[in-house]
């Protein structure tokens, strides 16, 4: 076990909620446990506020462009997105639209999303192209991105084909997800990842396939959205339905700050299967069983009963376990029941929310959206496992709902979508809340949004960096 801090009884983000702790709930589990989950680190870090402007200014949002976006390292898409030479997808963020394609050699590479000629942009969405050519006048580039025709050549004697080559950002793979990054110049994707790769390693996220992609226009900054997804502690008036099966305040929050500058990473582990101490004196186990497959798994409701003084974890986790393995096809019989049942949800500066267990098989991003500091893109996807030796098959387009749709009218996200949409009443009133509010900033809780001040640690790291 990993720990930091001042852990003295009474110090600054010591105290805890009453209850069963993660580690204690880990040590009952019916199979072996990955080694990440059974460590805990934390350390306290202050307990100022968070300056509001950051969420609502425009000069703040160009900083952020300027400083993080065009600087960073950031997921794009799944290696699943663009299996076949000639596919692509348009990664925008800010005023920054990369062309990300996998070419007849079987790279990845991604361009920069303009024509060299008269800056139209090249290509939208996704796709399969045998080349890249602009739909204005037609200057075309192979998918190794040199140029190769232009029509009325005669015209152009200025044209060097060696340097009209469309200019590239940095592109590396990690986990099955493909990263791009603007500035040539940054560190390998690899020592930017750090230590997240070795709790990531044991759950096969590179092994995974994306089953589901649903995407929505937020009415907030795209810190408000992240942040309402890295904490539980809004459970309790967000989402009151699920306190019955969900451990909320007893939720593991654990830090991993770096000492070189670079950003570090973080998670949570939130129990399920056991009630939250919110609701008093715990709930009988058949009551925490029968909540949860309502849920999660309705078909199984008054099929399966708790043994007397037995709890309801293991028979919920044997449960889903046999029916995500009978949906899947997948071997999931050595998977521990914490992997089944519970929220581990990691975070990986500056906006990846990968998601480590196969019950929950989540993966979240956020970015802005164009240059409104108001709006932001809220992308949901399912990583599902596959059989032994089964090939992956391409992934999920994504399912962009409209303006006036919610997550009702993406079915494929199940049981979420309720969650979902519980949350969406929050954040378009959190953005207009802070224009409203007189105090300067947002006031954190000591452990429960420790993920959320690390991240804005992190943050500063990269707005005052010159380099």
């Amino acid at each position: 076990m990993s720990e930091t801090g001042d852990r003295r009884p009474g110090a600054p983000g010591e105290a805890r909620s009453p209850g069963l702790t993660v580690q204690e709930i880990l040590a009952t589990d019916t199979r072996e446990v990955p080694k990440p989950l059974l460590e805990e680190s934390y350390e306290f870090l202050g307990s100022d506020d968070i300056d509001k402007q950051r969420y609502i200014s425009q000069e703040f949002h160009f900083r952020e462009v300027e400083r993080l976006w065009k600087r960073v390292w950031q997921m794009a898409c799944r290696e699943e997105d663009i299996p076949e030479p000639g596919d692509y997808v348009v990664y925008d963020i800010a005023d920054v639209s990369l062309i990300v394609v996998r070419t007849a050699a079987g790279e990845i590479k991604a361009y920069h999303n303009a024509c060299l000629h008269r800056g139209r942009r090249l290509c939208d969405d996704s796709g399969h192209a045998n080349q890249l050519r602009c739909p204005f006048h037609g200057f075309t580039w192979n998918l190794e991105g040199a140029l190769t025709d232009v029509p009325c050549r005669w015209d152009f004697p200025h044209i060097d084909d060696q340097k009209f080559g469309l200019p590239e950002a940095l592109t590396a793979t990690w986990a099955g997800f493909v990263f791009v990054n603007p500035d040539r110049d940054a560190i390998p994707l690899a020592e930017f990842i750090g230590e997240a790769d070795r709790h990531l390693e044991p759950f096969g996220l590179q092994d995974r396939f994306k089953a589901v992609h649903v995407v929505k226009v937020l009415d907030c900054n795209w810190k408000v959205a992240q942040e309402a997804f890295i904490e539980s502690y809004h459970v309790i008036a967000t989402h009151p339905q699920l306190l019955e099966y969900l451990g909320d305040c007893n939720t593991q929050y654990d830090i991993y700050p770096r000492s070189d500058g670079l950003p570090g990473f973080n998670r949570m582990i939130t129990p399920q299967a056991t009630s939250s101490p919110h609701l008093g004196e715990p709930l009988e186990p058949q009551d925490v069983l029968e909540a949860m497959f309502r849920d999660f798994y309705p078909e199984g409701v008054g099929s399966f009963t708790v043994p007397d003084g037995e709890e309801a974890r293991p028979v919920v986790a044997e449960a889903m376990r046999a029916q995500l393995a009978a949906a899947t096809g997948a071997d999931l019989s050595k998977i521990s029941d914490s992997e089944i049942l519970d929220a581990i949800e990691y975070f990986v500066f500056p906006n990846l929310a990968p998601w480590a267990g196969v019950g929950a098989p989540l993966t979240y991003r956020f970015r802005p959206l164009g240059n409104d500091p108001d709006h932001c893109v809220f992308d949901v996807m399912m990583l599902l496992p596959l059989p032994a030796g089964v090939p992956k098959p391409k992934a999920a387009p994504p399912h962009v709902l409209g303006p006036d749709e919610d997550f009702s009218a993406a079915p494929e996200l199940g049981g979420l979508c309720a969650v979902l949409n519980q949350d969406l009443t929050n954040l378009g009133w959190v953005q207009r809340g802070l224009k409203s509010m007189t105090k300067p900033g947002v006031t954190l809780a000591n452990y429960q949004e420790s993920r959320i001040r690390q991240f804005h640690r992190d943050l500063d790291a990269y707005l005052d960096a010159d380099t």
